[in-house]
Order: structure tokens, then C-alpha cells, then sequence
């Protein structure tokens, strides 16, 4: 096995361990040792399954690692993709002059828009799910070793992007476009917990988890980055309803508090 092939652990969570495996990912569903096995496979597979739908299906909308093709060295618990050489948001965001900010949660938004008018409820949308792919010009690459990593991932997902289109069948609408090389790119990742719902609801609760996230781990500037978001949100075919019913899920949150 070459260095490149073996296994690097980036991140474990309460249901899947993060692989890095050249430059691809592999998301691997942990067992859960207090399930009966036949029921724990069960699960993990249609969870697995249920993922990688989503990806596929949200990855021609907005920026979203495509599961790859090629899952023959995968097992069923596991979703393979390549890797996005950038900066989680949940770390970074807050390192940009408030300008910079205001657009990339402005970029946020229309994915956002995106994802709710096909009925894809994330289900997690926090920074820690966003991850960001500077252009040239942003200060966030300072070394060239840096910049020649984030090329290559960008040339890595390219290719798995114009692979998986021509998989698709012809009847599939798809606005996915090919990656612009040093164009600046927010991902949204792990739809571990998504699902598609029509409902405005789940949709005003996507809402009510990310202003969330950003109150707590970005409070300096969170109103403003916030209405950024929503400014963009009212492009939605159904805003008016959904906000509506987001200030019906704030009410209750307060309730709670």
C-alpha cells in the first residue's frame, strides 16, 4: 500500500467515522454494538442509502461532493467522494473582513433557496457542514503548497462531476455546472441527517438550526450574516409561507428557553 492509499482518520462522530484515503472520503457508519446486528445492518444501509441519494440529487443544485461511481471498494455502510480541499466555515468565517462574510452567507443563502425549492431538507445546516474553496485572492491560501492541493482537488471533483452527469439519465433535470477553477464556492456537507419533505416546517427548521449556529459560534456579527441569508431566502418560491411559519418555530424556541 503507498502513502497515499492508506487510511487517515480526519473526524469521529455518535454515528460515522470520517476517512481520508488519497484524495477522497470515506464515510463509514459506525456499528452500534447495543443493536442486534441483522437490525444494525439493516439500518446503517438504508441510512447509507438514503445519504448518498441526497448527495447525488443536491450535488446538481448546489456545490456537494458526489458520491463517486465507483463504489467497488466501498461496503454498504460506507459512501466514498471526493475530498474538498478547503476551510470549514464553522472555523474560518469569522477570520474575513464582515464584507467578505456578509457574500459568503449571501452564497449560502442561494444554495439554501436551492435545496428547499427541490424539497431537500438538510437537516443539519450549520457552518460545521459548510466548507469554503477560496479563490486566489483570498488571503485564506498563503502557501503555494496550499494552492496546488486545492487545484487538485478542484480538478478531482471536476471529474467526478462530468462523470456522474453523463451517468444520469436523460430525463433528469440537472443545474449542476462544472467547477470554475479559483472561483469561490461555499459546500454544503453531511446529509447524514436530511431528508425530502414538501413541508414548510422542516423548511422553516433548516432555518431556525442554522440562525442557531450562528448565534453561538459566530455571536460578533450573527444578525447581520443571518439577514444576509434570509435576504436571499425570499427569492424562494414559497418564502413568504416558510418565513411565516420560522417565526412560528422561533416563538416556540423562545417558549422553551
Amino acid at each position: 500500500m503507498t502513502p497515499s492509499q492508506k487510511l487517515k482518520i480526519l473526524s469521529q462522530g455518535a454515528e460515522a467515522i470520517i476517512l481520508k484515503k488519497g484524495i477522497s472520503i470515506i464515510k463509514d457508519r459506525i456499528k452500534k454494538s447495543y443493536r442486534i446486528k441483522e437490525l444494525d445492518d439493516k439500518i446503517r444501509m438504508r441510512r447509507t442509502k438514503s445519504e448518498t441519494k441526497l448527495l447525488e440529487k443536491a450535488s446538481q443544485i448546489i456545490d456537494a461532493p458526489i458520491p463517486s461511481p465507483d463504489q467497488r471498494d466501498s461496503r454498504a455502510f460506507q459512501i466514498k467522494m471526493p475530498l474538498i480541499d478547503g476551510k470549514k466555515l464553522s472555523e474560518h468565517l469569522d477570520k474575513f473582513p464582515l464584507k467578505k462574510q456578509k457574500q459568503i452567507c449571501k452564497q449560502i443563502g442561494e444554495s439554501i433557496v436551492k435545496l428547499h425549492d427541490s424539497n431537500i431538507i438538510h437537516g443539519d445546516l450549520t457552518t460545521s457542514n459548510m466548507i469554503y474553496t477560496p479563490d486566489k485572492k483570498d488571503s485564506m491560501f498563503t502557501k503555494r503548497g496550499d494552492e496546488k492541493s486545492a487545484t487538485k482537488a478542484q480538478s478531482t471533483m471536476r471529474s467526478h462531476k462530468a462523470l456522474t452527469t453523463s451517468q444520469r439519465s436523460a430525463s433528469t433535470k440537472s443545474d449542476a455546472k462544472p467547477l470554475i477553477p479559483n472561483k469561490a464556492r461555499v459546500y454544503f456537507i453531511d446529509f447524514g441527517l436530511g431528508f425530502i419533505s414538501q413541508r414548510y416546517e422542516d423548511k422553516a427548521v433548516d432555518l431556525h438550526l442554522l440562525k442557531q449556529a450562528l448565534e453561538a459560534k459566530h455571536f460578533k456579527n450573527w444578525e447581520i450574516l443571518f439577514n444576509e441569508v434570509i435576504k436571499e431566502y425570499k427569492n424562494s418560491k414559497d418564502s413568504e409561507k416558510i418565513l411565516k411559519q420560522f417565526e412560528k418555530v422561533e416563538k416556540r424556541g423562545r417558549y422553551k428557553g
